[in-house]
């Protein structure tokens, strides 16, 4: 791991001397907690937590340990907010709003997937300070994908640089939405303008996979009604650096702080973040 953050290093240049520690800080924990238990876990490795599709494993409790104490060890000062450690403990979400630098980490976002052998699961981590997220790492290690991207600096995808583009004229515009396992009926009916002429609407997977699906311009956007920054975080700012744009209801971008008006929208390109945000406000 690379050397401590020096009294009067910037976030930016923190992330110049240290971006490639923090890859391999993902690289660790997913060779080392995640990766030994795909398509072997146990029984007694697999818990739910507020519902029969809510689902957590060792690999995400122990990677996000490992993480925890690797990102802190790289950035002296900073926190971590992440998907277990906020369900231990709801008050650690409150750093969000804090001046110390936060690591917002999702250890498997895509669990359902990881538990069922599918591999379209993937490690969130974004590094945000006062609300701003700053940089962000998306790895898919069963897929050997490795998406990254710093603000102002572009996204990439194992060192490609990615450009999201418009949508190819003509054809239905692929849109992935929250998944009705886990939407409320409120949530279903306003995503259900989105099932009109010109839209292709169907359920998201991995939010991160779906946010690195939009920076390829493979899908042309996203819409989802729920606001956990370990969810978006790392996707949103790959799809700003990769051309793309993203709105919530009130036609202001998504903030990792919360208090968004829901459901929002990611997209490839800012016109396709537009329809896509003013259907959904018909329906709200």
């Amino acid at each position: 791991m690379g050397d401590m953050i020096e009294e009067t290093e910037t976030i930016e240049e923190f992330l110049a001397r240290c971006s490639a520690d923090v890859e391999e800080a993902v690289r660790k924990a997913a060779a080392a907690e995640i990766l030994p238990r795909f398509r072997r876990l146990a029984a007694h490795e697999v818990d739910r937590k507020s519902g029969p599709h809510d689902l957590v494993t060792d690999a995400d409790r122990l990677a996000e340990l490992r993480l925890t104490e690797d990102l802190g060890a790289l950035l002296p000062g900073s926190v971590v907010v992440g998907e277990e450690a906020v369900h231990a403990n709801p008050a650690v979400y409150e750093a969000l709003q804090g001046d110390d630098p936060v690591w917002i980490v999702d250890p498997v976002d895509g669990t359902r997937q990881f538990v069922h052998g599918d591999d379209g699961f993937c490690t969130l981590v974004a590094l945000a300070h006062r609300g701003a997220v700053i940089a962000s790492w998306t790895y898919a290690p069963a897929r050997e994908q490795f998406a990254t991207a710093v603000r102002g600096q572009g996204a990439h995808l194992d060192g490609q640089r990615l450009f999201a583009g418009p949508p190819a004229p003509g054809r239905d515009l692929v849109v992935a939405t929250s998944h009705p396992d886990y939407t409320t009926d409120e949530q279903k009916r306003a995503l259900r303008a989105l099932w009109t002429d010109g839209l292709a609407p169907r359920p998201c997977g991995s939010a991160g996979l779906e946010y690195l699906a939009v920076a390829r311009g493979e899908v042309d956007a996203v819409a989802f009604s729920w606001e956990a920054a370990w969810d978006h975080a790392a996707g949103l700012l790959l799809v700003e650096e990769a051309g793309g744009a993203h709105l919530t209801l009130s036609g202001e971008p998504f903030r990792v702080t919360g208090g968004n008006a829901l459901p929002f929208t990611a997209a490839r390109d800012a016109a396709t973040a537009r329809r896509v945000a003013d259907l959904l406000r018909t329906a709200s």
